[in-house]
């Protein structure tokens, strides 16, 4: 734990001096897909010293899932969950719901990155769509990896200083929303082509339903923003499978941009500024076995 803190240290000296007035808490899932792929730890990392630079944010980062230390959430302005979905999710195991379900009624922040946006329908779900305006639904959301063109941006906190952009990830579409998508604000939507289907039916893979949608070219939502009844504000965002993505400037400064909105701290009129060089995006990674 103190090479990660060390790590997270030297990438905030790089980008600024620390602050301590807003605690922006990250929950870094452990290793998880291959190399490059689902870097929980040091995306969490990298996007930690990004945000070191504003005066306001204390960042804190928990490596390997859920916090151990029981005060972990104390104070926090905001979570940041970047972590593996589905049955194994940390907020899906036994009272961290009921734990994070008592911070959404604090108003504390909310912020799910990729595949942490995914509970079950079983477990989670009506929590998520509450707290977060949405989730992938088994059977009904799909995950394939795509060249997303976003051309035009919402005027926003949250796409301040952002371009409009294309970046290939695998954006996770067809979510499961809010009714009428009630306080949910669309920030990054595209039109998915055609090859994103070509797949067989399953629970992540594609559905009549979906199929249909893409068909009739639907613009579809991969990032939003959500805000709940108290005050408390929430983003989710379905990219960030491939790590290397971060080094993508517009990409990182909208989800920079998001976690202080969800942190109520003020956005800069240009955005967060920050940079990344290729070596920075090289530290930290998991060690895992190379491709076969």
């Amino acid at each position: 734990m103190k090479k990660y803190l060390l790590g997270l240290f030297l990438l905030g000296a790089a980008c600024g001096s620390w602050g301590a007035e807003r605690k922006i808490i990250f929950v870094a899932g452990p290793p998880s897909h291959g190399p490059g792929e689902h870097e929980y730890r040091a995306g969490c990392l990298l996007l930690a010293g990004c945000l070191s630079q504003t005066p306001e944010v204390q960042a804190v980062v928990y490596t390997n899932g859920w916090p151990a230390a029981p005060h972990a959430f104390d104070d926090a302005a905001s979570i940041v969950f970047y972590t593996d979905g589905g049955p194994g999710h940390p907020l899906l195991q036994p009272d961290h719901l009921k734990i994070m379900n008592e911070l959404m009624a604090h108003g504390v922040g909310l912020v799910c990155l990729h595949y942490s946006v995914e509970p079950t329908i079983e477990n989670g779900e009506k929590e998520f769509v509450n707290w977060l305006g949405g989730a992938f639904e088994v059977n009904w959301s799909v995950n394939p990896t795509w060249l997303a063109d976003f051309k035009t941006l919402p005027e926003s906190p949250i796409t301040r200083g952002v371009q409009p952009f294309s970046l290939f990830d695998e954006w996770y579409f067809h979510m499961r929303f809010r009714p009428g998508m009630k306080d949910v604000t669309p920030i990054l939507s595209a039109v998915p082509d055609l090859g994103t289907m070509k797949r067989k039916d399953g629970p992540h893979e594609g559905n009549p339903t979906v199929r249909a949608a893409v068909g009739r070219g639907e613009l579809q939502c991969v990032a939003w923003a959500a805000e709940r009844a108290g005050g408390g504000r929430a983003f989710g965002y379905t990219g960030g499978h491939f790590h290397h993505n971060w080094g993508d400037d517009n990409a990182r400064k909208l989800v920079l941009n998001a976690i202080l909105w969800t942190a109520k701290i003020e956005v800069p009129p240009a955005g967060v500024a920050s940079s990344v060089t290729p070596d920075q995006l090289q530290q930290n990674l998991d060690p895992k076995p190379p491709r076969k």
